[in-house]
């Protein structure tokens, strides 16, 4: 077919139409560009006792008729909700307190506050705890950093007294990048207008110009996979602490890519590094489609294998609860992995025995804290179950786990233990809790802006065997993942994408120096 055929030119005239129609839609909606939106809307708010407004008594029976304050109760239901185009993670809120967002409820006084989301967010609930900041005193409600995925929400069903029904509500907080902002709705039935009726307008233009090229494409070749996908299978491999990124990023890029079959299987990154080596030797020519995602650089040697940098991953040494110490020396650190402290009473804490708990040889968080923090390797392990020593000699009982969540489990269920892991899922895990080091705390945020020392942080890497071809499923998942849709994949996390502004610059410094 030539270029200037009936064909090209009609498709070409209604693509540019279409990319026309959207920028003038996009500009309409946001005359200034804020790709993170929180959105809120009161879905009820209804009088439990008399109404105020009316002077209506309300007929009540059981723990309403009973309980003290009823007279002037009222229930309001408030969802607030991700409508922007981009995830927002717990970093991307900009207040100086502890919480995220504030609920003002005008002449009324909060008495209770219940917690609802999606069956399939039940993640969100980790985060509304006091620790977090989620509370309320008077007519004001905190509210924590939460981290929203795309068009992701939450409800709060709160019970009120004093005031009446229609008082304002109003919710506000700092978004990077974004805004807070009220949606239309009364009750929980009624559907917000997503856009205005000019938005809409140019929307149905814009879909007929859609459905015009699409039918042109179909017409001409229904074969080819959508633009900047590929099919067939991969297998990624390598670093268990960075794996709940890739399975969500690989569950994503699969359901927008018809065709594509991509396997997470984390054994570690040095196992990992290994696979990746041996499949690329058995493959002969060309590059397998294997990924390897590393905790570091490659080991020295290895010339096949490309890197790509993916994220600033940040991990953390956790305690067992029982153990009250907040923040530890390096100095502290090295000696407890030297054998040379035994009991944390030595170091202000309880008496109780050092238990260390660590990752096996394959695992690159493992690696990154004996270079990064001990400056060596670990002691040798001396215990099978964590819990006693396999021989008398030993100083102090160290074991040796083969995936980050079992580090996790072991140091929350064992008295005196301590462990490391990455910093998104040590926040989450609970009966332990996360340490500074030499007074500084693990915080993206504070190492993004420059403001943090905090030496327990790592680039990570995905490598390949040679340089894939450009229209291979390694080249375009790897495209998604560093410079697509997965960057908001990698932030919710509490990764700093490499490709962030922040990012470039810290994944531009090299591992020693970073």
């Amino acid at each position: 077919m030539e270029w200037l055929s009936a064909e090209n030119v009609v498709a070409v005239g209604t693509a540019v139409v279409g990319i026309v129609a959207s920028g003038v839609m996009v500009w309409y909606e946001r005359r200034v560009p804020r790709r993170k939106r929180i959105g809120y809307r009161v879905q009820m708010d209804n009088p439990i006792g008399d109404d105020g407004r009316s002077g209506s008594v309300n007929g009540r029976i059981g723990w309403f008729e009973e309980a003290a304050g009823m007279v002037g109760a009222t229930f309001v239901l408030l969802r607030i909700e991700n409508d922007g185009s981009q995830g927002i993670a717990r970093d991307d809120y900009t207040g100086p307190e502890r919480h995220g967002l504030t609920a003002v409820f005008d002449q009324r006084t909060i008495r209770g506050v219940s917690v609802t989301q999606p069956t399939d967010t039940d993640h969100l609930m980790d985060h509304f705890t006091a620790d977090r900041g989620f509370g309320y005193e008077g007519d004001t409600l905190r509210i924590p950093r939460v981290p929203l995925n795309r068009g992701e929400h939450f409800k709060l069903l709160v019970l009120l007294s004093g005031g009446h029904v229609g008082s304002g509500i109003r919710l506000y907080g700092g978004l990077r990048e974004g805004e807070v902002h009220p949606n239309r709705s009364a009750t929980p039935d009624d559907v917000p207008p997503l856009f205005s009726r000019a938005a809409r307008l140019i929307s149905i233009m814009l879909t007929v110009c859609v459905v015009t090229l699409a039918t042109i494409v179909v017409v001409r070749d229904d074969s080819r996979p959508p633009i900047g996908c590929a099919g067939g299978t991969l297998t990624v491999t390598g670093s268990t602490a960075f794996a709940p990124v890739v399975r969500e990023v690989a569950r994503a890029y699969e359901g927008e890519c018809e065709g594509a079959t991509v396997t997470v299987d984390a054994h570690g990154s040095t196992a990992g590094i290994r696979e990746l080596t041996a499949a690329g030797t058995a493959a002969k020519k060309g590059s397998p489609p294997v990924v390897a995602l590393s905790d570091g650089p490659k080991p020295a040697g290895l010339e096949a294998l490309r890197e790509n940098r993916v994220a600033v991953s940040v991990f953390a040494l956790v305690v067992n609860d029982g153990i009250r110490l907040r923040d530890l020396s390096t100095a502290d650190v090295r000696r407890l992995y030297q054998g040379k402290i035994t009991n944390w009473r030595e170091l202000g804490g309880p008496d109780l025995p050092v238990i260390l708990v660590s990752r096996d040889a394959n695992s690159g968080t493992r690696q990154v804290f004996q270079r990064r923090v001990l400056g060596r390797g670990e002691i040798e392990n001396s215990s099978v179950d964590c819990a006693h020593k396999d021989y008398p000699t030993a100083p102090v009982v160290r074991c040796e786990l083969d995936s980050t969540d079992q580090v996790l489990s072991t140091v929350a269920a064992t008295p005196g233990a301590i462990g490391y892991s990455e910093l998104n899922l040590a926040d989450r895990a609970k009966g332990l809790h996360p340490l500074d080091l030499d007074g500084d705390p693990p915080s993206v945020d504070a190492i993004e802006h420059g403001t943090s020392d905090y030496p327990y942080r790592e680039i990570e890497y995905a490598y390949t065997y040679g340089r894939p071809p450009a229209d291979s499923l390694v080249s375009d998942f790897l495209t998604y993942l560093t410079r697509g849709n997965g960057q908001d994949v990698v932030r919710t996390h509490g990764h700093l994408p490499c490709w962030s502004p922040e990012g470039l610059r810290l994944c531009q410094t090299s591992p020693s120096g970073m």
